[in-house]
């Protein structure tokens, strides 16, 4: 694995997270159907909720990446896979997780 294939694995949980909690599962969409929204109001949660986990997981990504800070705190980390090689170092990360989540194609659609 590298640093392209970590980010859109990363991606693909965000997706998922998302879809999970549009299809009513967990705690979270629980809570989320017992506000009682209008079908506009839904469309706009959503879509709030999409641009929110983007900003969180490629937030997660950049702070591993030492692009952004993590807890106020800004270095940077080597990730390594099981076997010790390196998935991603010296702003790799940074790069594939923007093409990830902010690329051409990266907005995933939904039908409400």
């Amino acid at each position: 694995m590298d640093a392209k294939e970590f980010a859109a694995r990363w991606k693909s949980e965000k997706d998922s997270t998302l879809r999970l909690l549009r299809e009513g599962q967990g705690l979270a969409a629980q809570r989320i159907r017992e506000i009682g929204l209008s079908t506009d109001q839904q469309a706009k949660l959503w879509a709030a909720m999409d641009v929110a986990l983007t900003d969180v997981f490629y937030t997660l990504l950049l702070g591993l990446d030492g692009s952004a800070g993590i807890g106020g705190i800004q270095e940077a980390y080597t990730i390594r896979d099981e076997q010790g090689n390196t998935l991603a170092g010296n702003g790799e990360l940074e790069a594939a997780a923007y093409e990830q989540f902010h690329g051409l194609g990266s907005r995933v659609r939904h039908a409400d």
